[in-house]
């Protein structure tokens, strides 16, 4: 791994940190295309809500290739973010297709999406 990969890729794990001390965050973590969590995580004191690893691990693997599909980048633009509200959490992933790895980030299901995709946002670009 170069220099420059290791600076960003601290970067990333510092930003998931940050994510992780709002209070309606449940998760925050970096995931290749393969669905393996590379930074970051659930809070200490959250249980996930699905505790098969396996199941998780593929879900995780689905939404990271549905959050780097490009097939519609041109006529409609690229996927600034992809957001699905459940009873029980609200999911919110971010591609990062040059590299191939996303953002998810699982937060309580009262959470105003808009305000957390800025929230997001704000944290990754440095402004927070």
């Amino acid at each position: 791994m170069t220099n420059k990969n290791e600076l960003l890729y601290k970067i990333y794990e510092n930003n998931c940190n940050k994510l992780l001390h709002e209070d309606y965050i449940r998760f925050a973590g970096i995931i290749d295309i393969d669905g393996n969590l590379i930074f970051g995580g659930f809070k200490k004191e959250i249980k996930p809500l699905e505790d098969d690893k396996d199941k998780l691990k593929m879900f995780m693997e689905f939404i990271s290739k549905l959050s780097i599909r490009k097939e519609y980048d041109k006529s409609l633009g690229p996927i600034n973010y992809l957001a699905a509200r459940r009873d029980k959490v609200v999911l919110i992933s971010f591609p990062f297709p040059i590299s191939q790895i996303i953002l998810l980030v699982s937060a309580n299901p009262k959470v105003n999406i808009e305000k957390l995709a800025d929230t997001v946002t704000n944290i990754f670009s440095g402004m927070k």
